[in-house]
């Protein structure tokens, strides 16, 4: 069963309960992967470490290693 499958079942019950239907999958996708980014650049602030630019730098990093 996938996530929209469970998605209409959800909606079936909560239809027969007389309850409000769930939020469709993947509504909250883009403010979960918002707060985690902002989670991390916290714990960086907190740990000393610059908060923007990390992967970039270690790809740089990466390239001048193997050349």
């Amino acid at each position: 069963m996938n996530a929209l499958h469970q998605h209409l079942v959800d909606s079936y019950r909560a239809a027969q309960h007389g309850e409000p239907a769930p939020p469709v999958p993947g509504t909250h996708d883009l403010e979960v992967l918002r707060a985690a980014r902002d989670r991390r650049r916290f714990e960086a602030v907190l740990a000393g470490r610059p908060t923007t630019g990390r992967l970039s730098f270690a790809f740089r990093r990466w390239l001048a290693s193997r050349g």
